[in-house]
């Protein structure tokens, strides 16, 4: 009986946990990211030490990918990521990761394994990620050029769901 009442107390915790973080994810706040309004920006600095303002890529679509390599659904976005960006080139697509919950040499080392060629923003106080309200990995962020949020994916970005939700972004300037 006892072992009951404690498997039931951990699935109503847990989906308690969820529906705050769907709650977060959908009501306008202050300080959130709501769909068709502008995403807050992003400022800081790249794995390899360079600068990074979000607000220089307006007039690209712009996908923003919450990861980290200890993250397997992660992992397994990069080859995608890579394949987009050369199928949409001529759009001028451009992959922004920002890396969540790791440290910065386990990324170094995997993106430069994978030959990712896009910027990974070190999130080390997680502004960045609360800022977008964030509540998993891989969580990814389709913006238009105009930077506006289009759409939000939580969890493994696949062929399909991509190519559906660039759609969204993609349009003139």
């Amino acid at each position: 009986m006892r072992r009951t009442i404690l498997i039931l107390v951990g699935v109503a915790v847990l989906t308690t946990g969820v529906v705050v973080g769907i709650v977060a994810l959908t009501r306008p706040t202050g300080s959130g990211i709501v769909k068709g309004q502008p995403v807050p920006n992003i400022v800081g600095t790249t794995l390899d030490g360079q600068p990074f303002d979000l607000t220089a890529l307006r007039g690209h679509p712009v996908l923003i990918n919450f990861w980290g390599p200890t993250c397997e659904p992660c992992r397994q976005e990069f080859p995608l990521f890579k394949a987009k960006l050369g199928e949409h080139a001529a759009d001028g697509l451009v992959v922004v990761g920002i890396l969540t919950d790791d440290p910065a040499d386990l990324a170094r080392t995997f993106v430069a394994d994978e030959g990712a060629t896009w910027s990974t923003v070190i999130d080390p106080g997680a502004a960045i990620k609360k800022a977008y309200n964030v509540i998993g990995r891989p969580q990814t962020y389709f913006v238009d050029r105009a930077g506006i949020l289009r759409s939000i994916q939580i969890g493994w970005l696949q062929d399909q769901d991509f190519e559906r939700q660039y759609g969204l972004i993609s349009g003139g300037s």
